[in-house]
């Protein structure tokens, strides 16, 4: 997933000079990976455990949240990540994200309300909010951690919101066969590793990097509108690119019902394990891609050139096993039943492989700072994306949702490629397009 930052600045001297960006990368690659694994463990544990209906609930409940909290978060950490002048401090940082984490379970929660779903449906969707909702908090305190190249702390606090959120989940559901008391569990898990392991942690940092910041919210209107004019736009970015992987699932669960949305978010999941890699390199590289596109851009062309070599090879494997081992591994991942898709896990690999492309693409163009271009690109994007859903999934079922997906990714990566092509034939510095 691309993520788009407010400005790009070199890292802290005493950082640049202590840490590799073969070592960031490595920490954050690890860190993901094993947070991603552990969210796959979550959905294997509902599919084995419970049924293609619960899945689908779960599912529906990270549909209907992620956009939202997207664009009420306006990549808060990505901006406290880059401010090397402390423009902001982490007070107010604080602050913003807490206002637009509530305006986003009041969001939620209006809609929910409005809604049709059933009874449990919605109630599991409101669980997996307010989980989303502690998650948007915990990742201020990423971002804090990512400013001064903690990297190493970053991976352990998702390692241990990731493992032991699997494990209450899990359990949960073994004894009760409950989807809205496991979902109940891994809010609660989420909260309790925030209040305690989270913010020690950033607490102990601060007191050795700064002696006038502080972790309580300082509510100071005017900081918390200018800081939020500063992000809206990329707020606005990831809620497109939010509801183009989101889309497919609201017309899945509209037309086919929440048991074959189950089966399809299940092959979908597939799409995170590439995309954790791409975003442990984009996330360690982009500073210095950065630096590059001022100063040097055949060094700026040379390294995006390897980010997306990478992309493409990732994205084959994915292309590989389902070619070749699609079936098979549906089946002894998930169940027997899931096997009969293996055609449209095939057809999402093949999009996964374009947004994995796609997605270097994004970083190039953060660190180009282009930041208006996108928007409109990945607007259309979204648009193209829920026009294929509205004509292929009632006619195509499954297989038109993943043509779908595939249609839209093709459509991003090449837009993208189209934008950072000409930006690297703009002369002089860089400057936003």
């Amino acid at each position: 997933m691309i993520e788009p930052l407010a400005q790009i600045d070199p890292p802290p001297s005493a950082c640049a000079e202590s840490v590799t960006l073969g070592k960031n990368f490595a920490w954050t690659l690890a860190g993901n990976i094993l947070y991603a694994a552990c969210q796959w463990g979550i959905l294997i544990s509902i599919a084995k455990l419970g049924t293609p209906a619960m899945v689908g609930q779960f599912a529906l409940g990270l549909a209907v949240s992620a956009p939202v909290f997207m664009l009420t978060s306006l990549q808060l950490r990505a901006v406290l990540a880059t401010d090397a002048h402390d423009e902001y401090g982490l007070a107010h940082y604080f602050a913003l994200r807490i206002l637009g984490t509530a305006a986003g379970l009041i969001l939620i929660t209006g809609f929910v309300t409005l809604s049709h779903f059933r009874r449990d449906t919605a109630i599991v969707v409101l669980l997996v909010s307010l989980a989303k909702a502690t998650e948007t908090l915990s990742d201020i305190i990423y971002g804090f951690w990512q400013k001064h190249e903690h990297f190493d702390k970053i991976a352990f606090a998702l390692s241990g919101r990731g493992f032991g959120s699997l494990v209450a989940m899990a359990a949960v559901l073994y004894f009760t066969r409950s989807i809205v008391l496991a979902t109940a569990a891994m809010a609660a898990y989420w909260f309790m590793w925030l209040a305690t392991y989270e913010l020690s942690g950033a607490k102990n940092l601060l007191v050795r990097v700064s002696s006038h910041e502080s972790l309580r919210a300082e509510w100071n209107l005017e900081n918390c509108k200018r800081l939020a004019m500063l992000s809206m736009p990329l707020g606005i970015v990831m809620l497109l690119l939010s509801l183009n992987v989101n889309i497919p699932r609201y017309f899945v669960e509209h037309y086919l019902g929440e048991a074959t949305l189950g089966y399809f978010a299940a092959m979908a999941y597939m799409f995170v394990p590439g995309n954790t890699v791409m975003a442990a390199m984009g996330q360690s590289a982009i500073p210095r891609l950065a630096r590059y596109f001022d100063s040097d851009r055949a060094d700026f062309a040379r390294l995006l050139k390897n980010m997306v070599l990478l992309g493409a090879v990732v994205g084959v494997a994915g292309v590989g096993l389902g070619v070749f081992f699609g079936a098979a591994f549906l089946r002894l991942v998930y169940r027997a039943d899931y096997a009969q898709y293996a055609n449209v896990f095939t057809w999402l690999m093949v999009a996964a492989a374009f947004s994995y492309v796609g997605s270097m693409l994004g970083y190039g163009m953060t660190a180009a700072r282009v930041f208006r271009p996108p928007v409109p690109l990945f607007l259309a994007t979204t648009a193209l994306t829920a026009l294929a859903c509205w004509i292929m999934i009632p006619r195509l079922g499954l297989t038109g949702s993943a043509f779908a997906v595939l249609i839209g990714a093709v459509f991003s990566c090449l837009g993208s490629a189209y934008i950072v092509a000409h930006s690297l034939r703009l002369r002089g510095p860089a400057s936003e397009a």
